[in-house]
């Protein structure tokens, strides 16, 4: 049986067509941090993938798939890869890399490739999400947004979002696509990306475990400090570390705190929110609702993260949903803090934050048992 924290981590790369994704893997696989992954893509695409660069940079640790998108033949070629690459890429009794990334089509939806991983009987019990990262084109991204679901979609569940062609659009431009992302996903932090280049580091170890086996970090992991209802607008831009790399992060001093209106103008039907139970909730309770939710309006609901406080357990518990589908809840071994609220962050598509937390309290108040009775 494995621990989730010693999983092989799973890193989706993601982004609509034209946002670079290919010249994005191929400076990626080239870093010491990928030295030792296995990636997984598809010659379906807007750009062919540099095969002979990458399969050189990662000493042959490279599966392509070429027939179709990944999303599409989840149920098939891409199980098959996943399951098979175990025995295929040992030598001498040793798995020859220790990560996984697979870059996905421009019109793909990560949430098969997350239900994969989360629920396969063959697959569960080897790998585990790590983050999923969105490569955004600044040049298209606003049309590409307006016109286009998926990438609504792509940017919503992002991890980390990835922002590329920078030198075709004007700072105004730039700012009001940064704007519509943190509106979309305001816990995301977003890279602006030149020529491909960003360190490998920014977008590995995005889940609850870390790859060095260090103690789950559920506050990074929740970021629920990003839930306020507050949007950041970029004032001035400082130069990070590595060649042409800037940083966004709504916690930096380079962002100015500009409140802007009206989030939803753009009527993408996202709403990302977080709230707190101050109780321990029972975990009949919890089963019930979630069920309720999944049956009724899964497919809407993009990502939920949380920690929970169940009643009558010192542990605390975090859950990771994708739409219809839960992870088995992980135990910690203790509290992260002295805070033991339960904590929820929602993502969701045409489901309002009032439906998630008055269905939450109906089942609370309905399966609780009288307190005060007496």
């Amino acid at each position: 049986m494995h621990s989730s924290s010693n999983l092989i981590p799973v890193t989706l790369l993601t982004g609509f067509l034209g946002s670079g994704k290919t010249t994005l893997l191929n400076h990626l696989v080239r870093q010491p941090e990928l030295s030792d992954a296995l990636v997984i893509i598809n010659e379906f695409g807007e750009m062919a993938l540099d095969h002979l660069l990458v399969a050189h940079s990662t000493e042959n640790v490279v599966m392509e798939m070429n027939s179709g998108c990944v999303c599409c033949t989840i149920r098939g070629d891409l199980i098959k890869t996943l399951r098979d690459i175990a025995w295929r890429f040992t030598r001498n009794g040793q798995q020859q890399f220790r990560r996984v990334l697979i870059e996905t089509t421009g019109l793909a939806d990560p949430a098969p490739i997350v239900h994969t991983l989360m629920t396969h009987p063959q697959i569960a019990p080897h790998y585990r999400l790590d983050g999923i990262v969105t490569a955004i084109d600044l040049a298209t991204g606003m049309h590409t947004l307006n016109e286009h679901q998926e990438a609504v979609k792509q940017a919503a569940m992002a991890d980390t979002l990835l922002l590329t062609k920078s030198d075709l659009v004007t700072d105004e431009q730039r700012d009001a696509v940064l704007d519509r992302l943190h509106q979309l996903n305001p816990a995301a932090p977003c890279w602006l990306v030149r020529g491909g280049e960003i360190a490998a580091h920014k977008l590995l170890d995005l889940g609850l475990f870390s790859s060095s086996g260090k103690a789950a970090d559920v506050a990074r992991w929740l970021k629920e400090e990003a839930y306020t209802g507050t949007v950041f607008r970029p004032a001035t831009l400082q130069k990070a570390a590595g060649p042409a790399v800037l940083g966004f992060k709504t916690t930096h001093d380079h962002l100015a705190d500009t409140p802007v209106h009206d989030v939803n103008r753009h009527n993408d039907h996202i709403h990302a929110f977080c709230f707190a139970v101050e109780e321990p909730v029972r975990e009949e309770t919890l089963a019930v609702w979630l069920g309720l939710l999944m049956r009724f309006v899964g497919s809407n609901i993009l990502r939920v993260k949380g920690i929970i406080n169940v009643d009558g357990q010192e542990q605390p518990i975090v859950l990771h949903g994708v739409q219809h589908i839960f992870h088995p809840p992980v135990p910690l071994p203790a509290w992260p803090s002295d805070d033991r609220r339960s904590r929820l962050v929602f993502i969701t598509r045409d489901v309002d934050r009032d439906v998630i937390e008055q269905t939450f309290q109906m089942f609370q108040q309905a399966l609780s048992p009288a307190r005060d009775a007496t």
